[in-house]
Order: C-alpha cells, then sequence, then structure tokens
C-alpha cells in the first residue's frame, strides 16, 4: 500500500489539518513545535490470499485516519507526525511473523497493530512479545488469541494486548439464535486445523461442553485442512448423523465449496450459523442465491449505539462513508477504525514516546468509548484481554446490494437492536 510521505500529509491538511490539530492538543495546552522525530505505527493485515476479505476496508480507513492525523498527535505539548506503516500477511502466519520482525527491527515501530484471525494476530503478536514491542490486536476470539499462545491467565502477556469477544459469547449467541427454528437439535461441526477451527472444537474451550449441556448432540467429523477441495467426508457424517443445523469457521472459500458440495450431494440443514465464512457481502455474494437466509456472528453493523472517539462519526455515518466508494459496508470496518482510535489514545496518554514501556502502560491503562463499544483492560477475562459486544445475524434478500445482513439475536448485547428472528433456510 503507497505511505503519504511527511510533506504530502503536510500539503494535504492546510487550515483544515490546524483545525483537526488543535482538536488532538492534549489537556497539558497547546502544542508546542514539532517533536524531533516521526512515531511510527506499525498494521499487520491479510490484504491478499484467502483472508483478503477481512483487510478489504482497511485502506479505506487508514487513508481517513492519516488525514484525521496531518497534523501530528500532541504529547505532553510536543506536536509528533505519525506515520502508519501497512504490512500485508498474505493470509500466511510466516508471512505475518515476517513483516512483523521486519517493522520491529527495520522500521523500528513505536506501537504494532494487527488484525483478523488468529493466523495473522498470533505470530505478530509472538514478535512483538519477544521484542519488547507494545501491541495491539483485534478480530479474533480471544481464546485462541490467548491460550494458542500459551498464555497463562495467573500472569498473562507483558507487550500484547487484544480486544474483541470470546467463544463463551458466540456459543450464547448461536444457542439464542437456533430455539427460533424448529430442530432436532444435532449440530455439525465443520472446524478446519487451524487457530479458530481447533478452538472452536476443542472440548473444554469450545462448543461441544456447552452444547452438550444445553441438549444439543455435536456431530463433528474431524478437522480439515484449509483449502480442501473435497468434503464428501463431511457431508456423509452429516447426513448420516441427521443434522439439522451446521455450524464451524471455515475460511471464506473453502464454505462456498462446502455448500455447493453439500447441495449437490442431499444435505440440506434447516439452519446454517458459521463463523468467519459469512462475515462478509463479497463471500456471501460469491456463493449465489442458496447463501440466503445463513446466519453467522456479528462484532458492528451501522445499527450499533456507539461513535469514534477519533472522528466523532457514528456507525451509521462510517458505513455510509465507506459505501460511498461504491462497496457495501463490512464488518471489519468498525474494528480497523476502532484499531486507530486505540492506538492515538494510547500515543496521546504515553507521556514519554521514546520508552516503550510508558506506551505499553498507556494500553493497558486505556478507558475509551469507540465505534466498536467501550474498552478497557481490567482484568477480565484476563489481564490483557478487553470484550467487545457480540449478536447474531442472518443474511436476507437485500435492497440496495444483493444481500442484507440483519442482527436477529442480541442475548449478549441488549443494547444493540433486533431487527428480527432467526428464519430456517428456505
Amino acid at each position: 500500500m503507497p505511505q503519504l510521505t511527511r510533506r504530502r500529509l503536510i500539503e494535504m491538511s492546510g487550515a483544515a489539518a490546524a483545525t483537526v490539530a488543535s482538536g488532538l492538543a492534549t489537556s497539558a495546552g497547546p502544542a508546542r513545535a514539532a517533536g524531533s522525530r516521526t512515531l511510527t505505527i506499525g498494521y499487520v493485515t491479510p490484504q491478499t490470499g484467502p483472508l483478503a476479505a477481512f483487510g478489504e476496508t482497511d485502506t479505506f480507513v487508514i487513508n481517513a485516519v492519516r488525514k484525521v492525523l496531518a497534523g501530528g498527535v500532541a504529547i505532553g505539548g510536543t506536536r509528533y507526525p505519525v506515520d502508519i506503516v501497512v504490512k500485508d500477511s498474505q493470509s500466511s502466519s510466516n508471512r505475518a511473523g515476517e513483516v512483523a520482525a521486519d517493522l520491529i527491527l527495520k522500521q523500528k515501530v513505536d506501537l504494532m497493530l494487527v488484525a483478523s484471525t488468529p493466523e495473522t494476530t498470533n505470530p505478530v503478536s509472538d514478535q512483538c512479545e519477544l521484542n519488547g514491542v507494545p501491541c495491539i490486536s483485534t478480530v479474533a476470539p480471544w481464546q485462541p488469541w490467548f491460550f494458542t499462545r500459551n498464555g497463562d491467565p495467573k500472569k498473562g502477556f507483558e507487550w500484547t494486548y487484544h480486544f474483541f469477544w470470546g467463544l463463551e459469547d458466540i456459543i450464547a449467541v448461536f444457542t439464542g439464535m437456533w430455539p427460533h427454528v424448529s430442530t432436532n437439535k444435532t449440530v455439525g461441526g465443520l472446524y478446519p486445523n487451524d487457530g479458530d477451527g481447533n478452538a472452536w472444537g476443542d472440548p473444554k474451550l469450545g462448543f461441544p461442553g456447552p452444547l452438550a449441556a444445553k441438549g444439543y448432540k455435536l456431530v463433528d467429523p474431524g478437522r480439515y485442512q484449509d483449502l480442501t477441495t473435497d468434503f464428501s467426508a463431511q457431508i456423509a457424517a452429516f447426513k448420516k448423523g441427521d443434522v439439522q443445523i451446521l455450524t464451524g469457521v471455515p475460511i471464506p472459500p473453502d464454505f462456498k465449496t462446502f455448500w455447493t458440495q453439500a447441495a449437490q450431494q442431499g444435505f440440506k440443514p434447516k439452519v446454517a450459523s458459521v463463523g468467519k465464512a459469512l462475515l462478509f457481502p463479497s463471500a456471501v455474494e460469491a456463493i449465489g442465491p442458496s447463501a440466503l437466509d445463513l446466519s453467522s456472528e456479528v462484532w458492528w453493523t451501522p445499527n450499533h449505539p456507539f461513535h469514534s472517539s477519533l472522528t466523532h462519526q457514528s456507525c451509521a455515518e462510517l458505513a455510509a462513508a465507506y459505501e460511498r466508494t461504491g462497496k457495501q459496508w463490512t464488518q471489519p470496518l468498525g474494528f480497523a477504525h476502532a484499531l486507530l482510535e486505540v492506538a492515538v489514545d494510547v500515543l496521546k496518554r504515553s507521556h514519554d514516546v521514546d520508552k516503550k514501556e510508558t506506551i505499553r502502560d498507556a494500553i493497558a491503562e486505556t478507558k475509551l468509548d469507540t465505534i466498536v463499544g467501550h474498552i478497557a483492560w481490567t482484568g477480565a477475562p484476563v489481564k490483557n484481554v478487553a470484550k467487545t459486544p457480540l449478536v447474531g445475524g442472518q443474511w436476507i434478500k437485500g435492497k440496495k446490494y444483493p444481500f442484507d445482513l440483519i442482527v436477529v439475536e442480541n442475548v449478549t448485547a441488549p443494547n444493540i437492536p433486533a431487527q428480527g428472528t432467526l428464519k430456517p433456510i428456505a
């Protein structure tokens, strides 16, 4: 992604930047002359590859925030220019770790940001923990981010902090939706052999225990590799088990393959509540008409009742601004924006940006209302995790676009309005 030079940022700012800069000044009063160095934020997300839908909104968000930060950030009375350096993980864990190391060792980033699935967040977080660099991550359930990295709830991590929801939330949302449709309570689990799939299918951390406690029977045919081209074994197991509810966490291209083969082989569940693969309009449109009535978790929508601390936009205003690019709003939009909100807030409170410990401590002390809700690391559920709300949604026939995502379950976040109830797949 092209980077804006400092000169170009200054040229873009003009009088408007002066106004924005005034708004970014700290309580210490008007900022003095610009700092002697530029603060560098590293940003790692999947821009290409099978996870690219997660990073679809990044360019829009980062360009908008660059304009807001054209006048720099005031810290302790001194204003510092800010450079955001974006790296593409290419949907590869190895690549994510490599570019994170490059940002740390060569770019000398002051703060690392990373988003989108454990395959991206975990290797970047590990590099930051290893090298003593403050890091904020999001868009991965907290359990695979924390426990897969051998996190100890009694100790936590020193340099890496995460905000998102957890498996307990998605289990509550899905089991809150499903009773609206009459089924035999037999659930098929489509779990890949990756960070999310192993966490969702884990007997202790994932779905099996809570489903059994609620009277559901789980049919789990075992893990499969990402980018599998033949799901006949899984489909046969689901048919044999009389599965009427499908769940799982495949990547988008894998679910498209599975769903096409399921129709060909006569597997037709009444409900399909699938994480990851059904989050994005582009992924749903790629499936075609048979995507109607599929359901998923919902992290963020234009109807969420929150505002940006950075631009003061509502969720609806942020989505509308994005749709002026010609694309339909998509859930990562809110979290990409919130990640930058938290980063700016942290830098403003860091006091001495030449000491990475002060940036780390400012992360831990965050108490910020963002476009995705309130973010604060309070020590619960574990030291380094801040929870954000989660609801459930269903894809229906769209008005302006082929499909619309509506909220149909808000049991874990009643402040987010529901727009309907779950309907069976037609």
